[in-house]
């Protein structure tokens, strides 16, 4: 599974955006069978980003990834790259 499998989009709820400013962690839509591992060296590979942590939710069919980048890189940087914010 390359990088873009496995990411599939950002979410950009007020919960979201209120960890972006709070925490420096992003939330994103990721592929069902993917995991920690996967989705940290995605990110780190797509927005060139270092990524301190990956928790993962599984809401019915879909899995959230909360991921909280490393203290280098900033989380509102990456939503703008994304055109969340």
């Amino acid at each position: 599974m390359n990088a873009e499998e496995i990411i599939k989009n950002p979410v950009s709820t007020e919960k979201a955006v209120r960890l972006m400013e709070s925490n420096n962690t992003i939330t994103f839509i990721v592929n069902e069978k993917s995991n920690k591992n996967q989705i940290k060296k995605a990110v780190e590979k797509l927005f060139k980003v270092n990524v301190e942590k990956v928790r993962i939710v599984n809401e019915g069919k879909k899995k959230k990834a909360y991921v909280v980048l490393g203290k280098d890189s900033n989380a509102l940087d990456v939503a703008t790259e994304l055109g969340m914010v």
